[in-house]
Protein backbone atom coordinates (compact mmCIF):
# COMPACT_ATOMS: atom_id res chain seq x y z
CA UNK A 1 0.00 0.00 0.00
CA UNK A 2 1.48 3.18 -0.97
CA UNK A 3 0.93 6.64 1.02
CA UNK A 4 -1.41 9.19 0.27
CA UNK A 5 -0.61 13.18 0.02
CA UNK A 6 -2.91 15.94 0.59
CA UNK A 7 -2.27 19.32 -0.54
CA UNK A 8 -4.61 21.92 0.71
CA UNK A 9 -4.47 25.40 -1.79
CA UNK A 10 -5.67 27.84 0.30
CA UNK A 11 -5.50 31.57 -0.94
CA UNK A 12 -4.46 34.26 1.54
CA UNK A 13 -4.41 38.02 1.31
CA UNK A 14 -1.41 39.75 1.69
CA UNK A 15 -2.57 40.85 4.89
CA UNK A 16 -3.83 37.62 6.30
CA UNK A 17 -0.29 35.88 6.13
CA UNK A 18 0.96 36.63 9.03
CA UNK A 19 -2.53 35.47 11.19
CA UNK A 20 -2.40 32.37 8.79
CA UNK A 21 1.50 31.55 9.82
CA UNK A 22 0.85 32.19 13.46
CA UNK A 23 -2.35 30.00 13.42
CA UNK A 24 -0.75 27.45 11.87
CA UNK A 25 2.46 27.47 14.40
CA UNK A 26 0.22 27.72 17.52
CA UNK A 27 -1.58 23.87 15.97
CA UNK A 28 2.31 22.52 17.35
CA UNK A 29 1.11 18.97 17.91
CA UNK A 30 -2.70 18.49 15.97
CA UNK A 31 -1.76 16.52 13.42
CA UNK A 32 1.41 14.78 14.52
CA UNK A 33 -0.15 12.72 17.04
CA UNK A 34 -2.96 11.08 14.11
CA UNK A 35 -2.69 7.67 13.66
CA UNK A 36 -1.14 7.13 10.05
CA UNK A 37 -0.07 10.74 10.16
CA UNK A 38 3.66 10.66 8.25
CA UNK A 39 4.11 14.24 7.39
CA UNK A 40 3.19 18.01 7.33
CA UNK A 41 4.86 21.19 5.79
CA UNK A 42 3.41 24.16 5.18
CA UNK A 43 4.69 26.29 2.30
CA UNK A 44 4.55 30.20 1.77
CA UNK A 45 4.56 31.35 -1.80
CA UNK A 46 7.04 33.20 -2.98
CA UNK A 47 5.79 35.00 -5.84
CA UNK A 48 3.25 34.82 -8.86
CA UNK A 49 0.50 33.43 -6.18
CA UNK A 50 -1.21 34.06 -2.98
CA UNK A 51 -1.75 30.53 -2.47
CA UNK A 52 -0.27 28.11 0.56
CA UNK A 53 0.14 25.05 0.31
CA UNK A 54 -0.83 22.87 2.95
CA UNK A 55 1.21 19.95 2.28
CA UNK A 56 0.20 16.41 4.76
CA UNK A 57 1.36 12.49 4.02
CA UNK A 58 -0.92 9.66 5.41
CA UNK A 59 -0.16 6.29 5.73
CA UNK A 60 -3.67 5.63 3.79
CA UNK A 61 -6.71 7.48 2.71
CA UNK A 62 -8.77 5.86 5.78
CA UNK A 63 -6.20 7.03 8.57
CA UNK A 64 -6.85 10.50 6.22
CA UNK A 65 -10.52 10.33 6.49
CA UNK A 66 -10.53 9.56 10.20
CA UNK A 67 -8.15 12.77 11.02
CA UNK A 68 -10.87 14.85 8.82
CA UNK A 69 -13.77 13.11 10.51
CA UNK A 70 -12.40 13.53 14.22
CA UNK A 71 -9.12 15.63 15.33
CA UNK A 72 -9.41 18.20 12.54
CA UNK A 73 -13.10 19.00 12.76
CA UNK A 74 -12.35 19.54 16.34
CA UNK A 75 -9.57 22.16 15.90
CA UNK A 76 -11.58 24.07 13.55
CA UNK A 77 -14.94 24.03 15.33
CA UNK A 78 -16.03 27.68 16.37
CA UNK A 79 -11.79 28.72 17.06
CA UNK A 80 -12.35 30.94 19.90
CA UNK A 81 -11.11 29.70 22.72
CA UNK A 82 -12.30 30.98 26.68
CA UNK A 83 -15.56 32.58 25.29
CA UNK A 84 -13.73 34.79 22.62
CA UNK A 85 -15.80 34.90 19.71
CA UNK A 86 -14.78 32.44 16.67
CA UNK A 87 -11.95 33.45 14.36
CA UNK A 88 -11.92 34.59 11.14
CA UNK A 89 -11.05 32.14 8.65
CA UNK A 90 -7.32 33.94 7.61
CA UNK A 91 -7.76 31.97 3.72
CA UNK A 92 -10.35 33.61 1.14
CA UNK A 93 -10.44 30.09 -0.49
CA UNK A 94 -9.74 26.55 -0.19
CA UNK A 95 -8.81 23.66 -2.55
CA UNK A 96 -7.74 20.29 -1.68
CA UNK A 97 -6.10 18.04 -4.24
CA UNK A 98 -5.01 14.07 -3.34
CA UNK A 99 -2.63 12.10 -4.57
CA UNK A 100 -0.97 9.05 -4.13
CA UNK A 101 2.49 8.22 -4.06
CA UNK A 102 4.18 6.20 -6.52
CA UNK A 103 7.80 6.94 -6.55
CA UNK A 104 9.75 8.58 -3.43
CA UNK A 105 13.11 9.59 -3.06
CA UNK A 106 15.75 11.04 0.07
CA UNK A 107 19.38 12.30 0.00
CA UNK A 108 21.73 8.77 -0.39
CA UNK A 109 23.40 8.45 2.92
Amino acid sequence: MSSVVKINVLTVPAEQREVLEQRFASRAGAVENSDGFEWFELLRPVEGTDQYLVYTRWRSEEDFKAWMEGPMQAAHRGGGEGGEAPKRPAASGSTLWSFEVVQSAGPKA
